[in-house]
């Protein structure tokens, strides 16, 4: 399939890149090496994402040239999918996108059962960057210093700073090389994970007011309201994180954090430890992801949806 998605590249002249709502660090970095790998290879190159690029991921090489509206998706040869499950992750744009003749999903999510013909899966690779990473070295692309700074960007924010389980040996080694190729660890640190507004602060500091404990402290949860928005000033990118903090208490095997998208309706992302699949739970619900982090979307009111989970958690 490589070949296939090889010869998809040099036959191209117009490639659209998008990823999924909410947009991450592997999702952006992912899309902005992407867009720059062609770019150099003399193609015409848009990214088209539906939602706005987070503040802490603008210093991304390239990230001015991210578009969110755009006429006749289906002109483009070639549309790279990147960092999702399935095509409707990527939002309003998705019916648009499916219309593009020939498409390409990279991704790293167990859950994705391979809605495009050309595809490079792989649910053991730490990131859809570190995926890139292959790709652009089987291709023998020019990895410039822009390039390789995304490309470190999406991984080093994909394994949690390399801490997750999901960071091996070739992780490592590719981080090494983008190092040796530009990317600067600690400018590219500073900016993603020091550089937060106090509104963040502030609502991190009510968020934590929400903090529940269960089944004898090895399960802890979190609840972000429209609400506690409003009263902070903050944004929802600000909750970008806020998933990682319960899962720091010790004997904590499954940390969950709901995040309120609508009168009735929150997100749910989990994380574990160890091996304990929380895909498992998000797939209950008609979610997915990774073994030690996944999400999905739930209605109903607050307190019944923690039952609904504590139940599904319980089974697990």
């Amino acid at each position: 399939m490589i070949k296939e998605i090889l010869a998809a590249i040099s036959a191209g002249e117009k490639f659209l890149i998008t990823a999924h709502v909410r947009l991450d660090g592997d999702a952006l970095g992912s899309e902005l090496a992407l867009y720059l790998m062609l770019k150099d290879l003399g193609k015409e190159v848009v990214i088209c994402n539906q939602d706005p690029t987070p503040d802490h991921y603008r210093f991304l090489p390239a990230a001015a040239h991210i578009v969110h509206e755009l006429d006749h998706i289906e002109q483009y040869d070639v549309g790279f999918v990147l960092d999702c499950s399935e095509l409707d992750r990527v939002g309003k744009i998705s019916r648009e996108v499916a219309k593009i003749k020939t498409l390409i999903n990279i991704d790293h999510h167990v859950s994705n059962g391979g809605f495009c013909k050309l595809r490079i899966l792989d649910p053991k690779a730490s990131s859809t960057g570190e995926l890139l990473y292959r790709l652009m070295r089987r291709m023998h692309a020019k990895m410039t210093k822009d390039i390789c700074t995304n490309l470190y960007a999406a991984i080093l924010t994909d394994t949690g700073g390399f801490r997750y389980s999901s960071t091996h040996q070739d992780t490592l080694r590719a981080a090494g090389d983008l190092v040796e190729g530009g990317a600067d660890p600690q400018w590219i640190s500073e900016n993603i994970y020091e550089s937060d507004p106090p509104a963040k602060l502030i609502l991190l500091s009510r968020v934590l007011q929400t903090l529940t404990l269960d089944m004898e402290n090895r399960t802890a949860s979190m609840v972000v309201t429209n609400q506690l928005l409003q009263d902070t000033g903050a944004r929802m990118e600000h909750t970008d994180g806020f998933i990682d903090i319960p899962r720091t208490i010790k004997g904590i095997d499954i940390a969950m954090l709901y995040t309120q998208m609508g009168e009735k309706q929150y997100k749910l992302s989990l994380r574990s430890k160890g091996k304990i699949n929380v895909e498992m739970i998000a797939r209950k619900f008609d979610g997915g992801g990774h073994v030690n982090a996944a999400a999905c979307r739930i209605e109903g009111d607050i307190e019944e949806i923690k039952l609904r989970v504590m139940e599904a958690v319980k089974a697990l």
